[in-house]
């Protein structure tokens, strides 16, 4: 994630803090201090580290529960509205979702157990309003975070946690796609609600709400394409109409390329016609101003580019694509050499295709039951 630095690692997932995460740090601290001077600001300041710390703690809950299931998260990323920890990929199986979804919330119920029993924490349900007033000790405000930490990643807006159990409770009858769209509304729908309340005063509110129905969109689309492409192979979408560039080739010989073709990225192979790299069009612009035409493209290709064997699952390239944030990936055949390549934009468009198609069907459908 962009503008975060990455603080440690823990057990092979990086832990970043995104730099907005300092301004909510200065603006408690500024917020603290004009009701109650140094004192308080800092009183403030420790009390959403700590509390932050809780939030890392359930992010794990999470990633730890997912890697029982063979998931994979790269990081866990603070961010002012909590935290955000980057799976691989959801498990699709309703079972394994709800143990994902349900583990960060039950980290932050026994660290609100541990308090009140070894540290003798006490708060009361007012306490859930108030967090930030210093009326307790710094441990019963601790765990009464942790116990609205709970309250609040239960309610069902997807995708937090609670919209994650709702998402694989629906998806028992209606289907994972089905079920995602249908949790992805009513997540948007509560989103509207907490901006409604945070327009009374509370900006966090409001921020929360934009985080949801943004999320709960784009994991809509993420689902509803990779249905699409479920079922093809890369043969079945892989550009096969292509130039190609030597590894002695210049910047010169890749811009005219640019100019006789429609192509925004020129695979560059050796002899035999195995893959060696891809120049993109934004690295060729920017060797033409950097270095200068002469420059051999082997300089500025980017050499890290997957290839997969044309039987490869699409639904498993476009994850590989999501994932990995390539552009690109080549398609070999059995002697390793180049037959031709994946974008993200030839999979949405044939995700345009199909859902085109799926509208038709729709529609004859809704015709016949019409007639």
């Amino acid at each position: 994630m962009g503008w975060s630095i990455r603080l440690f690692d823990v057990a092979g997932t990086a832990v970043r803090i995104h730099l907005t995460f300092f301004l909510l740090l200065a603006w408690i601290a500024a917020i603290h201090y004009t009701r109650g001077g140094t004192a308080a600001a800092v009183d403030g300041v420790v009390f959403i580290v700590l509390l932050f710390l809780c939030v890392v703690l359930h992010e794990f809950g999470h990633v730890f529960a997912a890697r029982r299931y063979g998931i994979k998260t790269s990081d866990v990323t603070l961010l002012p509205i909590g935290g955000v920890a980057s799976l691989e990929r959801m498990p699709e199986k309703p079972s394994q979702e709800i143990v994902v979804a349900l583990a960060g919330p039950a980290v932050n119920v026994v660290i609100a157990v541990l308090l009140v029993g070894l540290l003798g924490a006490r708060f009361d349900l007012s306490q859930m309003t108030q967090l930030q007033e210093a009326t307790t000790t710094m441990a019963g405000r601790v765990a009464a975070a942790n116990v609205a930490l709970v309250i609040f990643n239960l309610i069902p807006a997807f995708p937090m946690d609670g919209g994650r159990v709702l998402r694989a409770l629906l998806a028992i009858p209606m289907g994972y796609t089905r079920a995602t769209r249908v949790a992805a509304i009513i997540g948007q729908s509560l989103a509207f609600v907490f901006a409604f309340f945070g327009l009374m005063g509370n900006p966090l509110l409001i921020l929360i709400a934009v985080f949801i129905f943004l999320a709960a969109a784009g994991e809509a689309g993420y689902v509803q394409m990779r249905e699409y492409t479920r079922g093809y192979l890369a043969s079945h979408a892989m550009i096969t109409a292509f130039k190609t560039l030597g590894p002695g080739a210049t910047v010169d010989d890749a811009a005219a390329l640019l100019l006789r073709t429609t192509q925004q990225e020129f695979p560059v192979v050796d002899n035999a016609g195995v893959l060696d790299g891809v120049l993109t069009r934004e690295a060729l612009i920017k060797a033409l101003q950097d270095t200068g035409g002469a420059t051999p493209v082997a300089s500025v290709m980017d050499r890290e580019v997957p290839t997969v064997p044309e039987s490869a699952h699409l639904d498993n390239i476009f994850q590989m694509l999501q994932r990995t944030g390539q552009r690109v990936v080549g398609v070999v055949d059995a002697s390793r050499r180049l037959t031709g390549y994946i974008t993200a934009e030839n999979l949405s468009e044939l995700v345009m295709i199909q859902s085109s198609r799926e509208s038709r069907d729709n529609a004859s459908v809704a015709g016949r039951r019409a007639v």
